[in-house]
C-alpha cells in the first residue's frame, strides 16, 4: 500500500480518483488546490503526488516547481492529470519536474495501472 496525495479542484473527479486508488489498496489524501497540496506534502510524505494543472490559488505547475525546490519534497514523483493535452502544456509539466503527464478523461483501471507502474519505478 502506498500513500498518494491528490490535488484536484473538481470535487467529482477528486472523489473518483480517491475511490479508484483506495479500491486498489492505496491510502489517499486529497486536496482541492496546489497551495493545499504543497502545504500538506511535507506533513503527509506521500509516495506519489497526482495533480491537476488548472486549479485555484496555485496551479499544479507552480506547486510542482516549489515541491522540486524543497529538499524534503524533491524526490517525490509528481504526475499531472489534465484535460489539456497540447504539447506545449505537456512540456511545461515535465520542465516543472513531473515524471508523467496523464490526460483526462481516463479509465479507472488505466489510472490504477499507471499509478502502480510509477510506484514500482520510483518507490524506495
Amino acid at each position: 500500500m502506498a500513500k498518494i496525495l491528490i490535488a484536484e479542484d473538481e470535487q467529482d473527479i477528486r472523489a473518483l480518483i480517491t475511490f479508484t486508488l483506495q479500491f486498489a489498496g492505496h491510502q489517499v489524501v486529497a486536496y482541492k488546490d496546489g497551495q493545499e497540496a504543497l502545504e500538506a506534502a511535507g506533513q503527509e510524505t506521500p509516495d506519489l503526488i497526482l495533480m491537476d494543472v488548472r486549479m485555484p490559488r496555485m496551479d499544479g505547475f507552480e506547486a510542482c516547481r516549489q515541491m522540486k525546490a524543497d529538499p524534503t519534497l524533491k524526490d517525490i514523483p509528481v504526475v499531472f492529470l489534465s484535460a489539456k493535452g497540447q504539447e506545449s502544456e505537456i512540456n511545461i509539466g515535465y520542465e516543472a519536474g513531473a515524471v508523467e503527464y496523464l490526460l483526462k478523461p481516463f479509465a479507472p483501471d488505466e489510472l490504477t495501472h499507471r499509478v502502480n507502474d510509477l510506484l514500482q519505478k520510483y518507490r524506495k
